[in-house]
């Protein structure tokens, strides 16, 4: 199963990547640029809304994190100090420096309160019909969203990182939505 999950990460970034580098600089800036009214609908004032800074060629949610922000949510990205340490989240104002975590990732200092958010951006390499999502393989965000059973979940994906079934573990757990650059997706 591992072994299928690591090619398939492989294969799903290189069609993200390659995916990525052909859009135009119009569709670039357009994608995730504004909010939905499905996702909209889950936030209000003093909602925490947790993101992530994207690496590479993962979904940017960043423009979607300011409008949350200026709308009066509250802000929470994932900290990370090792491949087995929890994640956490902590609070973050878009005006705020962030500074240099592991795995490539860019993070609030560790010193940001610590936050259990209404709603989730997730990041990942691929999804399936049932909203199983592939992450990256350390089980960060699978091990947090297991302790955050309130907290309603959507992956921010790209559309080609859609796939009809993935192999899943009995840790997976399934998102309760997926936003692509074309669509809100739900069971």
């Amino acid at each position: 199963m591992a072994l299928d999950k690591n090619a398939l990460r492989a294969k799903f970034r290189q069609i993200r990547d390659g995916f990525v580098q052909r859009l135009s600089d119009n569709d670039r800036s357009l994608a995730f640029s504004h909010m939905p009214g499905l996702l909209k609908a889950h936030l209000g004032p003093d909602t925490i809304l947790a993101g992530y800074i994207a690496i590479g060629s993962e979904a940017d949610p960043s423009r979607l994190l300011a409008q949350t922000h200026m709308s009066g949510c509250q802000i929470a990205l994932p900290h990370v100090t090792s491949k087995a340490a929890p994640m956490r989240f902590l609070r973050w104002s878009p005006d705020e420096p962030l500074i240099g975590g592991p795995f490539g990732l860019m993070q609030p200092d560790t010193n940001a309160e610590q936050v259990q958010p209404d709603v989730i951006l997730v990041p990942l390499v691929s999804f399936d019909d049932r909203l199983i999502r592939l992450g990256q393989g350390a089980g960060h965000y699978d091990r947090a969203l297991s302790l955050l059973e309130n907290s309603f979940t959507v992956g921010l994906a790209w559309s080609i990182q859609h796939s009809t079934a993935l192999p899943d573990d009995p840790w997976d757990v399934p998102l309760d939505a997926v936003l692509t650059e074309k669509s809100w997706i739900t069971l």
